[in-house]
């Protein structure tokens, strides 16, 4: 399957994120076609195209948009950029190459929904990106396509990752602490300010404006019948080229790997993530999956943000996850005690299996403790923490196993496996 050329389209243009280089690609047409049809039109035309949202989910963009009530109340529009899980890295290229591209988008979603207000949550940390981001918001209000109506805030985080769950991401919006809110109520009935809001992530956003300019048999004439469309995969790992790669949904990650000059040379696929850290590990028998939201969950883990991280044979699987453990642990926000106390327990269990004190029984806490976490945690992080121990054991459980009473039999300075004893390197 070829790559396509929409989002990415201008990324390789002198000084692409200039409103001159985005009006140059055909930048704010849309926006100009949506301002003359109604909103509940638009909406519906967006629900049509069959589009999903980016950030992870799949939810589809236009049914979000059409929980909106039109009340003529005070409704707003929330952009999810805290792009912070591990291997995830599309929002945050596209919001330096073409900031302009989610401008438009939010927009004309808020536009849709009836919302004056739109607050982009960015992670601080990533200050070039913030910078840019802010500087192409001048230029769209200098140009008149904010200001009129619409006004645009760009807010930075203060890097947890916790914020991007999207109720956390309003308590921290309204200058609270970052935690997960219980639903219901649902943002669409009671958001940010109590508000009805709709929260999109960058990638959905920056995918409605091709949609009005080239309409809904364009963007289906891509994709499958239920995952229509174009989106971002972010390869990454030990992969020849590393990047983004633009692709119709359903593309395979055999054929990403052709486009990326296949793994390193010399070695040979042994697991990767679908979505990022927090979906189910695969291995190199799903090759072929097309990496859509039914294929891969067909295949029993989750798309995601299309986080495709990539590993050869010389990476240890339990030392990889443990590493992911780690920064679940560190990242909990502490409100529900499945994931508070389960994280810290596996973290500790993971010490064990890399310094060589491990026994069975430890496995099975292992499996035990994902069990408890799983379904039970407050938000998603609680789960998205076990994914990777409870497939990992289910492809690598002889890993595991060798890691008992001696250790990882892995060589960290070399980052191959050790001979055993008595045989030469």
């Amino acid at each position: 399957m070829p790559l396509t050329s929409v989002l990415t389209r201008c990324w390789g243009e002198p000084e692409s994120w200039t409103l001159a280089s985005y009006v140059r690609h055909g930048g704010y047409r849309a926006l100009d076609n949506a301002l003359t049809m109604a909103p509940h039109e638009v909406t519906e035309l967006v629900k049509n195209s069959g589009l999903r949202g980016r950030g992870g989910a799949g939810f589809p963009t236009g049914v979000k948009w059409s929980c909106i009530p039109d009340d003529g109340g005070v409704h707003y529009l929330v952009v999810n950029a805290d792009e912070s899980e591990p291997g995830t890295c599309k929002d945050i290229p596209l919001l330096y190459a073409s900031p302009h591209a989610l401008i438009e988008g939010a927009v004309i979603a808020a536009y849709a929904i009836g919302a004056r207000q739109v607050f982009v949550y960015l992670r601080g940390e990533v200050v070039p990106v913030l910078q840019r981001l802010r500087g192409a918001v001048a230029e769209a209000y200098a140009a008149g396509y904010l200001g009129s109506g619409f006004d645009l805030v760009v807010h930075a985080g203060a890097g947890a990752y916790i914020c991007g769950e999207e109720t956390a991401l309003l308590d921290s919006l309204e200058g609270r602490r970052g935690q997960p809110r219980l639903r219901p109520p649902f943002p669409a009935v009671a958001g940010l300010y109590g508000r009805p809001t709709v929260i999109n992530n960058v990638e959905s956003l920056a995918s409605v404006p091709p949609i009005l300019l080239h309409g809904v048999e364009w963007f289906r004439s891509m994709g499958t019948e239920d995952s229509p469309g174009f989106t971002l995969y972010s390869l990454s790992g030990h992969v020849t080229r590393p990047g983004q790669y633009e692709a119709e949904l359903g593309i395979t990650l055999r054929e990403l790997l052709d486009h990326a000059g296949g793994i390193r040379a010399g070695h040979e696929l042994k697991f990767w993530t679908p979505g990022g850290s927090s979906t189910p590990l695969l291995t190199a028998e799903h090759l072929d999956v097309a990496l859509d939201y039914e294929g891969v969950a067909a295949a029993g883990s989750m798309l995601g943000t299309k986080a495709l991280q990539i590993f050869d044979e010389t990476t240890c699987v339990v030392r990889a996850v443990r590493r992911w453990t780690q920064f679940y642990a560190h990242e909990s926000c502490g409100k529900c005690t499945p994931c508070r106390e389960g994280t810290y327990w596996l973290t500790q269990i993971y010490a064990g299996l890399e310094e060589g004190t491990a026994t069975t029984d430890d496995l099975s806490r292992l499996e035990d403790i994902a069990r408890a976490m799983l379904g039970n945690s407050f938000c998603a992080l609680g789960d998205g923490a076990t994914s990777p121990i409870t497939s990992s054991l289910r492809y690598f459980r002889a890993e595991y196993e060798a890691h008992l009473g001696g250790g990882c039999p892995f060589d960290p300075r070399a980052c191959v496996l050790s001979p055993p004893q008595g045989v030469p390197a």
